[in-house]
């Protein structure tokens, strides 16, 4: 009825992990033909839907993966890229700057507007949304956006810069998600935010689709991602999901932040870094980076450093994440 020899997986090469008797590490090869052109979803689903359910394993953990130039060349990527993001905002030569509003929870609109704009009127290139303020009873969405907007008319009006407020459009439905984020650009706020793994892929690729035809960059947050990739014996390396998200697309991704109050190896973050901006990604073992990826064309991807840094971390980040990078304060700005 089909052909074993066409479609099944290989299983290549087996090697030890060093210092555990216990664990083999595995590359595998799939057919291209067992995924659908464009859809994170079904790569996903494909690799790791029930595999990691048997009962026959202990445990098991997606540690990287290469996707084929051919396969990449189905998705649009990013919507714009470091460099348009750059050509947008006209700021060049130095890392972008942004804070998110704190505290995130119980604040009115018109309160949230008001650290927005003292926030923006300060110096800084972005405010944010955090990640799980999306549209409560003690702050509706409307009203953020109207408030946030004005505020950052304000600001741009009194430094002669442009401003940024990333309005998070997650929602409980693609249709509402959708609507915010018309509703953000309507309002002339040039940035909308998305919660790319509790949202889920398709909702994330069809906002990435939409922002474009917009002109709205989209920033994304990682809320959830520890659920999948802490553990060190299961579930799916961040590394994988970064380069899901490059190709399921977004302009900005919290990539960890090394001095932070989160956890993250200054070396293997830097992998992620080099996943989602360059060009070209070659073997690196002291990165965590154990096989090569090309990329071609597709656009990279502004690393953002988010969660417990204040001003007095700037030179060591300058340092670890260079000029194409977004470092946000939250509570060392607001705090």
């Amino acid at each position: 009825l089909t052909s074993l020899d066409r479609y099944k997986g290989r299983c290549y090469h087996i090697e030890p992990v060093p210092g555990e008797e216990s664990q083999i590490k595995a590359y595998v090869a799939y057919p291209l033909d067992h995924f659908e052109e464009g859809s994170v979803t079904n790569m996903f689903t494909s690799i790791v839907g029930n595999v990691f359910g048997f009962k026959a394993l202990r445990a098991l953990r997606l540690e990287d993966m290469r996707i084929p130039t051919s396969y990449l060349k189905t998705f649009q990527g990013p919507p714009h890229g470091i460099q348009v993001e750059r050509d947008k905002l006209n700021k060049y030569g130095r890392p972008l700057l942004g804070c998110t509003i704190k505290p995130k929870l119980g604040l009115s609109a018109k309160n949230y507007g008001r650290a927005v704009n003292e926030c923006l009127r300060g110096g800084l290139d972005f405010t944010k949304d955090d990640e799980n303020v999306n549209s409560q009873p003690f702050m509706r969405r409307r009203d953020r956006f109207l408030f946030c907007a004005e505020a950052l008319y304000k600001a741009q009006a009194e430094t002669g810069e442009i401003k940024g407020q990333y309005l998070n459009a997650t929602a409980g439905t693609c249709e509402e998600m959708m609507k915010r984020a018309q509703a953000a650009r309507e309002k002339g706020v040039p940035i909308v935010m998305h919660d790319y793994l509790t949202g889920g892929f398709t909702a994330n690729t069809t906002l990435a689709h939409y922002c474009p035809d917009i002109g709205l960059l989209l920033h994304i947050h990682r809320a959830m991602h520890a659920v999948i990739h802490r553990q060190k014996n299961h579930g799916m390396h961040f590394r994988v999901l970064a380069k899901a998200l490059r190709m399921s697309g977004g302009d900005h991704i919290h990539a960890g932040t090394v001095l932070g109050k989160l956890e993250g190896e200054r070396e293997i973050t830097l992998g992620f870094v080099d996943l989602l901006r360059d060009h070209f990604v070659e073997i690196e073992g002291s990165r965590g980076i154990l096989i090569t990826q090309d990329w071609v064309s597709m656009p990279g991807v502004i690393p953002v450093a988010s969660a417990g840094i204040h001003v007095w971390h700037m030179p060591a980040l300058t340092e670890i994440f260079g000029d194409d990078s977004v470092l946000q304060f939250g509570g060392g700005t607001l705090g």
